[in-house]
């Protein structure tokens, strides 16, 4: 059995599917599956659609939107990995709330469009009108973190390593954790219903490595996973990949179960529906094939 596997883009938060490959958890589940690189965030559903890959991972946000637009998508979701939110707000603020946000130098993420649909949800809840933020919205995480650096920002969004290499650094400590908001399904497998349907012993396979991933994460530590990825982010010094990672796994940032959590799927879908990139509440047995979990 081969799959075609295009990873939607490098992140830390996605380790647990790079640490599939390098602990042979495919493998083992007689899988043969080919990690293909995508060019830029959400490249890869356009190759899914298309034919060339059998599958992918990102959030189901993506899902979402394609049935959104078109009831008779093909895209479904199934095998939830990344089950909180990764990002940050970082910076050198202190007692800070959210509301604080109002008259403060504040960058939120350019480069996808989930943190920010998440975070002006956690606004409303907290009685926050998202529309009454300035905010910086059009520059990379990279140029923000500069900025942040020289005092020309009080306050950016971010994931990792940028937060722990802020702390390093003394660029700044963490002011807001989006994972403590609870379960907010943001990653999961992609693939299209005629896939499922063509490769399903294949895809039941991965699910089962997937859930051998998910065993092996709850018996070790930081250090450990980053042993375990290190060569897919060689750019990242291996403490500053440990301690990142560490503070994922003490978020509860990776999900236990293979099972999308349907308490999940709805505050994503109840982010991007009152931040206005839907039009109506999606419908979990539309967009996840639970049959694969």
């Amino acid at each position: 059995m081969k799959i075609r596997l295009m990873e939607n883009f490098r992140a830390l938060f996605y380790a647990p599917y790079y640490a599939i490959h390098a602990l042979g958890f495919y493998a083992r589940e007689g899988v043969d599956v080919e990690l293909v690189s995508s060019h830029a965030p959400g490249d890869a559903i356009a190759h899914l659609t298309n034919g060339t890959i059998d599958l992918t991972w990102g959030g189901p946000m993506r899902v979402m939107t394609a049935h959104d637009r078109d009831e008779q998508s093909p895209l479904v979701c199934f095998g939830e990995v990344v089950s909180r939110d990764p990002f940050f707000l970082i910076g050198n603020v202190d007692r800070f709330e959210l509301s604080d946000l109002a008259h403060l130098r504040f960058a939120t993420v350019s480069e996808v469009p989930t943190p920010w649909m998440c975070l002006q949800q956690d606004l409303r809840d907290a009685a926050i009108d998202p529309a009454m933020i300035p905010r910086v919205h059009d520059r990379t995480m990279p140029d923000n973190y500069t900025a942040l650096r020289e005092n020309e920002l009080d306050v950016m969004q971010a994931f990792e390593p940028f937060v722990s290499r802020a702390e390093i650094e003394q660029a700044g400590t963490v002011l807001y954790a989006a994972s403590s908001r609870g379960p907010t399904v943001y990653t999961s497998f992609i693939t299209t219903r005629n896939k499922a349907a063509a490769h399903r012993d294949a895809l039941l396979a991965v699910t089962r490595a997937l859930a051998k991933m998910q065993g092996w994460l709850t018996a070790h530590n930081g250090t450990e996973l980053a042993e375990a990825v290190a060569a897919f982010f060689p750019d990242v010094p291996q403490e500053l990949l440990a301690r990142s990672l560490q503070r994922y796994l003490d978020a509860g940032l990776w999900a236990r179960d293979t099972a999308m959590s349907r308490q999940g799927f709805d505050r994503l879908g109840l982010s991007f529906l009152s931040g206005g990139a839907l039009r109506r509440p999606p419908v979990f047995e539309t967009c996840v094939d639970s049959s694969l979990d």
